[in-house]
């Protein structure tokens, strides 16, 4: 299946000069959004997963069908401010200032396997802030799941130490 068929490109979207690259068309169409999970399942199946990490929020439409497919539990990474629980966090840059992600401290154990899942590799900083965050905690990361992957943004190169699956590149 030509999964690039079913991502809509919005010009000029957040801002101008940006071509977004819409997700809804692909989840709409039950046997694409099918596809993505089983070909993300396949790519990490027998890889000592025991928890997978999504990044919020579209990471979390992948990571949680993912979870299910694979039996796996679910782990759900937040922006600053958002867990309602006793959590850690990692800072990281953003083009202008920093940001944090949370997840709850329980959420993974040390030495677990996990897989980080998101929706786009762009400039790979959420990403990488997961890994630290999860290295941090002495846990394991087994690779990272994506969607799709903006070449052009080198996220990649950021993340060259891990085992990356990205669909779709643009």
């Amino acid at each position: 299946m030509d999964l690039k068929k079913v991502i809509r490109d919005v010009p000029d979207f957040p801002k101008s000069g940006i071509i977004f690259k819409d997700i809804t068309p692909l989840l709409k169409d039950a046997d694409a959004f099918r596809e993505v999970v089983d070909q993300l399942k396949q790519a990490f199946e027998g890889k000592g997963i025991r928890k997978i990490c999504a990044i919020e929020s579209r990471g979390f439409i992948f990571g949680a069908a993912l979870a299910y497919a694979m039996n796996l539990p679910f782990v759900p990474v937040r922006k600053f401010g958002k867990l309602p629980w006793q959590k850690i966090g990692q800072e990281y840059a953003l083009e202008y200032g920093t940001d944090t992600i949370e997840m709850h401290v329980d959420a993974v154990e040390k030495g677990e396997g996990v897989l980080v899942v998101d929706d786009v590799l762009a400039t790979g900083g959420t990403a990488e802030a997961l890994c630290k965050l999860l290295e941090k905690i002495g846990a394991k990361v087994v690779g990272l799941a994506f969607l799709m992957e903006l070449d052009f943004l080198k996220g990649r190169n950021r993340l060259s130490d891990y085992h990356i699956v990205s669909l779709l590149k643009y």
